[in-house]
């Protein structure tokens, strides 16, 4: 009521009438700012004292069964919605370490919905990814394609299969408390750092492998 009151400040009078005698193709909320409007104008509508009773009874009804239904509605406790990571969490932990991790946090929460055989289901689909991203990898490294680029890419269908179709299809919903996802991203980040530190050779060789493709590129 009050959006239409503002609305209705702003328009002449002719434009105020028309509202009051059209009053049939416009909602009655907006009739009824159109009414006070003029009222507040010195130029009350003729219509007023017959038509404003009648549109008072049409808001006041649509007001009471819109506070009935929302009083209908089950709310739902937030402490009792499900703690779980995010889609943007997984999103995040996919893109910047890897999406095994993304897989783990996602995982985790099919875990606590009591989705055990959803889980075999994922770690299958990860293991195959993995093998296939290998495989793809080795290929277009032996063919020169490799380039700094061509691994995320390769990711983004993966990432794109937690958030679009295992979420929606297994996660099933939206209302939920967010965990924090920041603390197993730092986790991922110092077991890499650990691995790196303890095998050094590793980084050094791929970052050798990456430079001698684009040497040959």
């Amino acid at each position: 009521m009050e959006d239409y009151a503002a609305k209705m400040a702003l328009k002449p009078d002719g434009a105020l009438r028309e509202y009051v005698t059209g009053h049939a193709q416009y909602r009655e909320e907006a009739v009824l700012a159109a009414l006070n409007e003029l009222r507040q104008r010195g130029q009350p509508a003729p219509e007023d004292a017959t038509l404003r009773p009648q549109l008072e009874a049409v808001v006041q009804k649509a007001q009471a069964d819109a506070d009935a239904l929302a009083a209908e509605a089950p709310e739902t406790d937030v402490a009792d919605l499900p703690r779980l990571y995010s889609p943007a969490g997984i999103v995040v932990v996919s893109a910047t370490i890897s999406v095994v991790a993304g897989a783990i946090l996602l995982a985790l929460n099919l875990y606590r919905l009591k989705k055990g055989n959803v889980i075999i289901w994922l770690v299958a689909f990860v293991i195959a990814y993995v093998i296939g991203r290998a495989l793809l990898l080795k290929w277009m490294i032996a063919h020169h394609l490799f380039s700094p680029w061509t691994a995320p890419l390769i990711d983004l269908p993966v990432i794109i299969a937690y958030v679009w179709w295992f979420w929606p299809r297994y996660i099933g919903t939206y209302q939920f408390q967010p965990r924090n996802w920041l603390l197993p991203l730092g986790i991922f980040m110092l077991v890499i750092f650990v691995v790196l530190l303890l095998n050094p050779g590793t980084a050094q060789q791929l970052k050798e492998q990456i430079e001698q493709q684009m040497q040959q590129r």
